[in-house]
C-alpha cells in the first residue's frame, strides 16, 4: 500500500497538466479507500439528512412539473454553507472532491434554476422569475479572487489564474495590489480570444523573457533598480489605455486596485469601475506597484466629461497598494455583496501568519493561536517604538508602514500558497530570470489544482444565477423595446 502511495504522489508531483494532476488525485482516492467516504452520505461534519432530504424535494417537485413549489422551495434558502455543507474538512479528506451527496445537491439547485428560468415555466410570468433570481443572487452571494502584493513574485499569481481560466473559474471579481494588481489588470483589460493567446505557453515564454531583461538588476537594496522609461514601457506595453469603466465593458470583469497614499492623513483607496469608473488603470496599477524606496510615487490619471486624459486628484501621489489594504476584503464584499474569497497570497510578510486551511482539529487550533500571538506581540512593539523613533522620519516611515502590513486580515475561504522556497521576503524585489518566472508560473498552476474541484463546487450556484440574470435582462430590454416600438406603431397609425 506505502509503495502505490508513493507512486501516486509521484504522478501528482510530476503531473504537466490539471488533467492528468485529476486522474492521478481520483486514483489516489480509489485505492485509499476514499471513494467508499465519498458515496456515504453519513458525517458528522455536516446535516447530511437534512440535505438528503432537501434534494429529495427539489427533484420530486422538479418530476411533478410544481413550478411554484419548486420556487418557494428554493426560495427557503440558497446558500453556499447549507447544513454546513461549505465547512472546509469536506473539502480536505479526499484528494479529489466530496460527498458524493453535496455533489448532486448543487448540481441539482444549478439545474432546478434552469428549468425554472426556461420557457418551460410559462405559468411563471418572467418579472416575477426576475425578481426572484435578483434575490436568489443576493442571498446566495459572489466570489471573488483576491491576488496579494507580491513584487516579483507575481508570476506565481499568473500561473493561478491561468489555472482558473482554463477551467473557466475566473471569478467575475478580482482584486489586487502592487504585482497582484499587475495580474489583475492584464487578465481584466484583455477579452477572452486575446486571453487564449497570452496563455498559450508559447506566448508567456516570450513576454516574460522581455520582462526578466527589464527586471535582472532589481534589487531590494537599490533605490533606482529600474529607470522610470524601462517600467513605464513594461505597463504601455501589458495593460491597454483604458478606463476602468472601459475595461469592464470590455471583459465583463470588475478589477479591484488597491493604491494607499504617499502622503499622511489619507486613507487607502480601491479603485474600480464603480467607485472610480474614469480612471486609467494602467497609472492605477503603477502607483499599486510603487514600492516605497524603490519606486517613486505616482500620480493617478483620468478621462474628464469630454474624453480627455488629465490628472486625478492632481494634489496627491500614491503607492504601494500592499502597504495599508493588501487584501481589501471588508470593501469587495460590501461594494458587490462578495461572501466568498478566493486568496492567492505570495506576500512574504504575511505568509508566516498564513494557513491554507481554517479546519480546527487540535493541532491546527495551536499552530493558528501561536501565529496570531507573534504578530499580536510584533504589532504591539512596532506601537511602543512608533513614539521614540518619531524624531526620525525615515525610520518612523518604515515604522508605521511595518505596523500597517502587520494589523492587515491577508486569508479567504479558500488560500492558494506558493511552495516554501518564495517565502523569503528578501525575494520581493529580487531579478528573475526567464527560467524562474516560468517556474513560479507553474508554482501557481500547481498550487491551484487541488482547490480547482473545491471552486467548482463553492461557485457552481453563483456561475449560475450569474448567467440566468444576464439572459434576463437582455430579454426584458428586449421586450420593453418591442413594447415601444409597437405602441409607437399603433399611436401612428
Amino acid at each position: 500500500m506505502s509503495r502505490r502511495k508513493d507512486v501516486i504522489d509521484q504522478e501528482l508531483d510530476n503531473a504537466e497538466t490539471y488533467e492528468q494532476w485529476k486522474a492521478a488525485a481520483m486514483r489516489s482516492d480509489q485505492k485509499s479507500g476514499l471513494d467508499y467516504w465519498k458515496n456515504v452520505d453519513r458525517s458528522g461534519l455536516y446535516d447530511f439528512k437534512s440535505i438528503r432530504q432537501r434534494l429529495d424535494r427539489l427533484r420530486d417537485l422538479r418530476a411533478k412539473g410544481d413550478n411554484h413549489g419548486l420556487m418557494f422551495s428554493l426560495n427557503e434558502g440558497i446558500h453556499g454553507n447549507m447544513a454546513g455543507m461549505g465547512r472546509s474538512s469536506l473539502y480536505k479528506k479526499a484528494r479529489f472532491g466530496t460527498k458524493s451527496l453535496i455533489v448532486e445537491y448543487i448540481e441539482e439547485i444549478g439545474s432546478a434554476l434552469l428549468y425554472l428560468a426556461s420557457d418551460r415555466t410559462e405559468d411563471i410570468p418572467l418579472e416575477e422569475k426576475f425578481e426572484f433570481f435578483q434575490r436568489a443572487s443576493h442571498c446566495f452571494g459572489r466570489s471573488a479572487l483576491m491576488l496579494s502584493g507580491s513584487g516579483t513574485l507575481l508570476y506565481f499569481h499568473l500561473g493561478v489564474v491561468k489555472a482558473l481560466w482554463e477551467q473557466q473559474l475566473l471569478p467575475p471579481i478580482i482584486s489586487g495590489s502592487s504585482g497582484g494588481a499587475l495580474v489583475s489588470a492584464l487578465v481584466g483589460t484583455h477579452s477572452r480570444a486575446d486571453l487564449a493567446k497570452i496563455f498559450t505557453p508559447e506566448y508567456i515564454s516570450i513576454e516574460v523573457a522581455k520582462d526578466a531583461s527589464k527586471l535582472a538588476n532589481l534589487n531590494i537594496f537599490k533605490r533606482a533598480a529600474i529607470s522610470p522609461e524601462a517600467a513605464a514601457e513594461l505597463y504601455e506595453r501589458l495593460i491597454p489605455d483604458l478606463t476602468f469603466q472601459e475595461a469592464f465593458h470590455l471583459t465583463g470583469l470588475q478589477i479591484n486596485v488597491s493604491v494607499a497614499p504617499a502622503e499622511k492623513h489619507q486613507s487607502s483607496r480601491l479603485l474600480n469601475a464603480i467607485a472610480s469608473p474614469n480612471v486609467m488603470i494602467r497609472e492605477a496599477v503603477m502607483a499599486s506597484c510603487a514600492f516605497p524606496g524603490a519606486f517613486p510615487p505616482v500620480t493617478l490619471a483620468a478621462k474628464n466629461q469630454r474624453g480627455e486624459r488629465q490628472a486625478y486628484l492632481a494634489s496627491q501621489k500614491w503607492i504601494d497598494g500592499s502597504v495599508s489594504d493588501d487584501m481589501p476584503i471588508k470593501r469587495v464584499a460590501r461594494l458587490y455583496g462578495v461572501n466568498h474569497f478566493i486568496v492567492s497570497q505570495t506576500n512574504p510578510i504575511a505568509l508566516p501568519f498564513v494557513s491554507e486551511s481554517k479546519d480546527q482539529n487540535s493541532w491546527g487550533i495551536m499552530k493558528h493561536a501561536m501565529r496570531n500571538t507573534t504578530r499580536e506581540w510584533l504589532l504591539a512593539g512596532t506601537k511602543l517604538i512608533s513614539k521614540p523613533v518619531g524624531l526620525n522620519p525615515s525610520l518612523s516611515k518604515l515604522v508605521n508602514m511595518t505596523s500597517s502590513v502587520l494589523a492587515q486580515t491577508y486569508t479567504g475561504d479558500i488560500n492558494i500558497l506558493p511552495p516554501r522556497r518564495l517565502h523569503n521576503p528578501m525575494g520581493l524585489l529580487s531579478g528573475r530570470t526567464t527560467e524562474e518566472a516560468m517556474d513560479m508560473i507553474r508554482d501557481g498552476e500547481r498550487a491551484c489544482w487541488p482547490y480547482i474541484e473545491t471552486i467548482r463546487l463553492q461557485t457552481n450556484v453563483s456561475h449560475v444565477l450569474d448567467r440566468i440574470l444576464r439572459d434576463m435582462e437582455i430579454r426584458l430590454i428586449n421586450d420593453s423595446k418591442r413594447s415601444r416600438t409597437e405602441v409607437a406603431m399603433e399611436a401612428s397609425r
